[in-house]
């Protein structure tokens, strides 16, 4: 059975052409995991779509049927590759319509005769939609079932996440551990992966790292790898980590922990 069904779940739709060109580096799906740790929820899933509603239609049913939450992020502008309120409609086959009380905040927001037709496309909110605050810019985004439509702007969507928490479940929240050793991955891979089978229930990470610069012997010398254990059992993940230490010191090294 899907492991994603017995805990609370999230996935991170995010859309626009800009990202996919590679003219705009995504770091909301950082920022979206980072704050969902504390709530227990797991951020198993990253997509990007580009600004088609046919694709992002896909994405969302698709998403939404699988987590317990979707974040998108982006497409929320006035401008006309902002798609992404019609394709949240199309998703939930709603209708999409100017929302009087966003109408209303943006008006105030703008000079006489500013409020133009583009700029009142961001008051655009599938019929039955629950408006996500925007203390930064105004103009909200919105919430549909499990669904959250956030800002692209990585302040704007940041500083909407504080509306969506108190909508959240909580689970358990993942404990971890990292200790670093000054010895190559593949040198303590076959142990490391024994420790694993032992600790089923856990996820060990393994990352190798080295810093260039100076003679093939200075860089040898740099050598190492960070090994991260993660779980929602803390006294499992303690024994984890005591194994890994205690595997590190087998191979003559010393293992720190941060």
């Amino acid at each position: 059975m899907d492991q994603a069904k017995h805990r609370l779940t999230a996935a991170v739709l995010v859309i626009g052409d800009e990202i996919l060109s590679g003219r705009t580096q995504d770091v909301n799906i950082a920022a979206i995991a980072r704050f969902l740790a504390p709530f227990g929820i797991d951020l198993y899933e990253a997509r990007c779509v580009p600004d088609i509603e046919g694709e992002i239609v896909a994405a969302v049913n698709a998403l939404r049927a699988r987590y317990t939450y979707v974040f998108t992020t982006g497409g929320i502008g006035p401008t006309h590759d902002d798609i992404t309120a019609d394709s949240i409609g199309a998703a939930f086959g709603m209708p999409v319509e100017h929302h009087p009380e966003v109408m209303a905040l943006l008006a105030a927001r703008y000079a006489p005769g500013d409020f133009n037709e583009r700029r009142q496309r961001m008051a655009r909110v599938p019929k039955g939609g629950t408006l996500i605050r925007n203390p930064v810019s105004t103009a909200p985004g919105f919430q549909i079932e499990n669904v959250f439509v956030l800002a692209g702007v990585p302040k704007i969507m940041q500083a909407m996440l504080e509306d969506v928490a108190p909508r959240l479940a909580r689970g358990t929240p993942v404990k971890s551990l990292s200790i670093t050793v000054r010895l190559p991955e593949g040198r303590i891979a076959q142990a490391l992966a024994e420790i694993q089978l032992r600790h089923p229930a856990l996820s060990i990470g393994s990352y190798p790292f080295f810093t260039m610069g100076g003679s093939m012997a200075e860089m040898r010398a740099s050598v190492g790898t960070t090994l991260v254990v993660r779980g929602r059992d803390e006294a499992d993940v303690e024994a984890a980590g005591i194994e890994i230490e205690a595997m590190i010191r087998s191979f003559g090294a010393v293992p720190e922990r941060s």
